[in-house]
């Protein structure tokens, strides 16, 4: 079965509920680490959460929400082999695993998408790695890593 690691803060439990939804309907195995309670919690300690838990294996991709998915995914991005988008709209998800090969997809529970968030994800799970020059670049950026 195809699985997904999900964590999400207080700001996005209701896009994170309509995600993992989303992905059982799609087939996918859900392991959701996020919170379900209103209470404050802090984006940085779920992004880690679920990054450790994409690193033990078997994950196709991470899902990351907060209220904008700026402070989440720029927290995923701080740690080592990990490229999370937070993309605008179905072209820049797509684009984000065609050319750089995102592990991981960042949503903002208090966004309002001109898309459905739902079509986002669509379009960034049936995305394929292009490889070729991509691999290049995506090489130089990892290598940036630590610097």
């Amino acid at each position: 079965m195809k699985k997904a690691v999900m964590a999400n803060d207080q700001a996005a439990i209701d896009l994170a509920r309509r995600m993992k939804e989303h992905l059982e309907s799609r087939g996918y195995e859900v392991d959701y680490l996020g919170t379900t309670t209103p209470e404050s919690i802090d984006y940085p300690d779920m992004a880690e959460k679920a990054v450790e838990e994409f690193r033990r294996g078997g994950y196709e991709f991470g899902v990351l929400l907060c209220g904008t998915g700026i402070g989440i995914s720029l927290s995923a991005n701080k740690m080592k082999g990990i490229r999370c988008a937070l993309p605008q709209n179905a072209y820049a998800a797509e684009m984000a695993k065609r050319h750089n090969n995102a592990n991981f997809i960042a949503f903002g529970g208090r966004v309002e998408y001109t898309e459905k968030p739902e079509s986002i994800l669509d379009a960034f799970i049936d995305a394929g790695f292009e490889g070729g020059r991509h691999q290049r670049r995506i090489d130089k950026m990892m290598a940036l890593e630590g610097k």
